[in-house]
């Protein structure tokens, strides 16, 4: 069964567009929650990662936070 993946991102994050292009050139399909388009969705990223920083990729029950080449390869493994 295909992995859920959400990717929480603000449109001036840099690295946010490198997780995005990642999993796009991975096939993976994934839904973005663009904090600054829904700012109601930022108390979820806490509860999920205990921070406010983005890019924070979840992966199944998987979070991870920033890019990270590895551990987004090792989550869509799994």
């Amino acid at each position: 069964m295909p992995h859920t993946v959400r990717v929480y991102t603000t449109p001036t994050c840099a690295f946010c567009s490198l997780v995005k292009k990642f999993l796009e050139d991975m096939g993976v399909q994934y839904d973005e929650i663009d904090l600054m388009a829904d700012p109601s969705k930022v108390s979820e990223l806490v509860e999920i990662s205990g921070q406010l920083g983005v890019p924070v990729t979840v992966i199944g029950n998987q979070v991870i936070i920033g890019f990270d080449r590895g551990k987004l390869e090792q989550a869509l493994a799994a």
